[in-house]
């Protein structure tokens, strides 16, 4: 079924499909735990590392920034969680191997989507600098100091309303952006015009449940953080199971669950 601009259906959801979503990754998690819990382990480590890294350059603003900013580019991160998702609901169990190196990712179309939030993620920080520096005229070079200074003066609450305004609506634009079209483009007969507009499209016609969707995902990717990153090993494949649930729940059947040709009889035409 297509819509009359030739893209997708949307379908009806109503207010609770997110807990399903949840409900069933969470089910689909335990069907592969190995290699999905090795991939959730590789990004905290690397996540981890960065921050650690950040963190050892006294870069005290950096290393909120950019660990908040971690959602722009987490939904690149996902295209493991969504193979993984795609061969379980075909009933097959995924390897580590196969949710490491998506071989229907690593096309053009993919690129560019990845290309976007990138520019996206690099906005972001400039514009937490640029709250960050009308905030204060103080550089805060330690995390504690910086902490100290958001937590207990009238400043850094400023900053801090400041920053979740700024930083949330780019984040929702940026949520509108991938919600969909980053697992729908792992069907290589999808373009990223076609899977951006689809994705644009499913979220303003549910804003309610979206939204929802969303504060969801920015609460989970929250409670990494405060755990040192830790929770991103069982919650980030959680989410990118969950994430694939979503596509599948919202775009029109005959699209969304189509079956994807073997990657090893794929035309090259069909790859780039």
């Amino acid at each position: 079924m297509e819509s009359r601009s030739g893209l997708p259906a949307i379908n009806d959801i109503d207010a609770t499909a997110p807990f399903r979503w949840l409900a069933s990754a969470w089910g689909d998690l335990w069907k592969a735990p190995v290699p999905l819990f090795a991939y959730g382990f590789l990004i905290s480590m690397a996540s981890l590392a960065l921050t650690w890294g950040i963190y050892e350059t006294n870069a005290a603003f950096w290393v909120l920034a950019l660990t908040f900013g971690f959602v722009f580019v987490a939904p690149m991160l996902a295209m493991g969680p969504y193979e993984a998702a795609r061969r379980i609901e075909a009933g097959e169990t995924p390897r580590l191997g196969q949710i490491l190196v998506v071989r229907t990712a690593m096309r053009q179309d993919v690129a560019y989507l990845g290309l976007a939030l990138l520019l996206i993620y690099f906005f972001w920080g400039r514009m937490a600098q640029l709250v960050y520096g009308l905030s204060t005229y103080q550089l805060y070079e330690t995390l504690p100091d910086f902490l100290r200074f958001a937590a207990t003066t009238q400043e850094g609450h400023n900053m801090l309303i400041a920053g979740s305004i700024v930083g949330g609506a780019i984040a929702f634009l940026t949520f509108t952006l991938v919600v969909v079209s980053a697992p729908m483009l792992l069907d290589p007969r999808n373009n990223v015009f076609a899977a951006v507009a689809t994705s644009f499209r499913a979220v303003s016609r549910h804003p309610g449940p979206m939204l929802l969707w969303a504060l969801i995902i920015a609460l989970l990717v929250l409670a990494c953080a405060v755990s040192g990153f830790v929770a991103m090993v069982v919650i980030f494949p959680w989410l990118g199971l969950a994430s694939w649930r979503a596509y599948r729940a919202l775009v029109a059947e005959e699209v969304a669950q189509r079956p994807l040709k073997p990657v090893a009889t794929m035309k090259t035409s069909e790859l780039s």
